[in-house]
């Protein structure tokens, strides 16, 4: 019969818990025994712990998650075409029967259909059912020539991890459904003229996928930090500063899950900008609040009061909470724009209207506070928070009044207050302004084009001949007469008058999408019948330096 032999160590470690047993002291003295101890209770002396959050952790799922998917594009005038075998129709034939799409193969080789690959990128703190925007391109193996007004089907977007150079079977590695999305595709070529075929094998879905798991944020301890109490201080410091309420239940945001890992959940005041969120958790002070806090207030006002250490300073203010915003109402009233600013911004996130007035002066003057203050001000819910953004649609500056617009069109009280007007795939808004009239039409976030101004009109001397059959020509009575051919179908016929908003009412009238709309626009601006300035998402742009010298030569606008 076989007999498992005993491994030489096991054998002496059973030998060794014998001995102990007995009473052995042959191989371990009291002095061993003592030194073991020691040992043993350095290992589980708890380190001192820190005067702020960030001293002992750092943020944890503050990146962009990219994920990848292979759909198909359906509706195209002939423009489409099959896939030549790879990769990429392997992948997508496999998903179509999985859901049970009836002869995928013959789907593909239609020439009004076209295998495209799709990506999305999901941001930081994304929660279930949070739309996102949708890249479409199609690759080097179809014989697509042109993806405008085709529609894009549902696809699934995964995480992959490619495990060679070369794209092939079995060489990537998918993880589960991150985003699902479809919709309509607007192509580059909408907007940008030419005759490169990679303008139109490229779009965009507009706001077309939908987040399937909610992405979590965290804090990650430093290794000098790693303990289990110290986890726990800090999460009980983060929960004290930022909580919920179930019912009559006060439930803190943070968790301490291991002795290096705590985590954290988005507070609803911070959805525009999960990025400051993460920054003022870890400015939180540890340390419970004692006869020490006000001398910390103290040292933090004068922090504060300094250009230099001002950013810094309102961000440890706006940590401690309610306690700090006499100071921050004190910073307002600095006469440098650097320290009234970040008191501001502060301010706002502490849902304070003392931040209103200093926040609408940054966005109006400061080119590098525009973006954040914008983001700050969008997020008070005060109705005089709202009339601030409203009266910011009268800038010169076009990039003022349409990120002004944005903020308005995300609030839940602002966007009735815009009048838009749904045209089936897209948004049309008239917006009153005493500034520069100005078209914008945006390629992210929300599909829409925005009318500001004094009535922007189309002055054509003979016609444009757009995409999808139509035709745009001036009639006898200077308005414009919208036609549509198409092989199949009736004529379609349309008047309305010149103004540029109720051309594209009619463009939608006769079937036009909206790439064909951009695409049209576009073309009345090349050929000067649009005087008004036309722009695509003309947007402050984010991280711009602040030169506290040279202010006015070195401040980046187009005004």
């Amino acid at each position: 019969m076989f007999q498992p032999r005993l491994s030489y160590a096991l054998l002496i470690a059973i030998a060794g818990l014998m001995c102990i047993s007995a009473g052995c002291s042959s191989l371990w003295g009291k002095k061993d025994e003592d030194e073991s101890d020691a040992a043993l209770r350095e290992l589980m002396k708890s380190p001192p712990p820190p005067d702020l959050v960030r001293e002992a952790a750092v943020s944890q799922g503050l990146y962009m998650i990219q994920t990848d998917g292979v759909g198909a594009v359906e509706q195209l005038a002939g423009t489409g075409g099959p896939a030549d075998p790879s990769f990429y129709r392997d992948e997508l034939i496999a998903e179509m029967q999985r859901h049970d799409i009836p002869d995928p193969n013959n789907f593909l080789e239609s020439k009004s259909n076209a295998l495209v690959r799709v990506r999305a990128l999901i941001p930081p703190g994304a929660r279930r059912g949070d739309p996102i925007d949708l890249k479409v391109l199609a690759p080097k193996e179809s014989q697509v020539s042109d993806l405008g007004g085709g529609w894009l089907l549902d696809t699934r977007l995964r995480r992959q991890i490619q495990t060679s150079r070369r794209v092939s079977k079995g060489s990537v590695h998918s993880g589960v459904v991150l985003a699902i999305g479809a919709g309509p595709v607007v192509t580059r070529a909408s907007h940008q003229p030419g005759d490169d075929i990679a303008n139109r094998i490229e779009g965009n879905v507009i706001s077309g996928g939908r987040v399937q798991e909610s992405r979590k944020l965290g804090l990650v301890l430093r290794p000098g930090y790693q303990h289990v109490k110290i986890s726990s201080a800090l999460a009980e410091a983060v929960s004290k500063r930022f909580y919920f309420f179930d019912g009559s239940t006060r439930r803190g945001v943070a968790t301490a899950k291991e002795d290096d890992l705590i985590d954290v959940e988005l507070h609803p005041r911070y959805r525009d900008n999960v990025y400051r969120y993460m920054e003022v958790v870890r400015a939180i002070g540890v340390e419970p609040e004692s006869t020490k806090t006000q001398a910390r207030l103290i040292q933090l006002a004068d922090m504060l009061a300094q250009p230099s250490t001002s950013a810094d300073a309102a961000l440890q203010l706006e940590a401690m909470g309610e306690g700090a915003v006499p100071t921050l109402i004190e910073g307002v009233k600095s006469t440098n724009p650097e320290v009234r600013f970040y008191a501001a911004e502060a301010l706002a996130y502490l849902d304070r209207d003392e931040a209103i007035s200093p926040l609408e002066h940054a966005i109006r003057s400061e080119a590098a506070f525009r973006l954040p203050a914008l983001i700050a001000l969008q997020g008070l819910k005060s109705y005089e928070s709202l009339e601030a953004l409203k009266r910011l649609l009268h800038e010169p500056s076009l990039e003022t009044r349409y990120g002004a617009f944005v903020s308005i069109r995300r609030r839940r009280d602002g966007k009735p207050q815009l009048g838009g007007q749904s045209l089936g795939s897209f948004w049309l808004y008239r917006v009153p302004s005493s500034g520069p009239p100005a078209v914008v039409i945006s390629l992210r976030e929300s599909p829409e084009v925005v009318v500001f101004g004094d009535v922007p009109t189309l002055q054509l001397e003979k016609f444009l001949r757009g995409p999808a059959g139509i035709l745009v020509q001036a009639d006898e009575t200077e308005g414009i007469k919208i036609s549509r051919f198409e092989i199949g179908k009736d004529d379609q016929r349309v008047r309305v008058s010149n103004k540029v908003a109720d051309t594209i009412v009619g463009l939608s009238q006769v079937g036009a999408g909206y790439g064909e709309v951009i695409e049209i626009l576009r073309m009345a601006k090349d050929t000067d019948a649009l005087k008004a300035q036309l722009a695509v998402d003309p947007l402050p742009r984010s991280q711009r330096k602040y030169y506290r010298d040279l202010t006015d030569a070195t401040q980046d606008d187009d005004e």
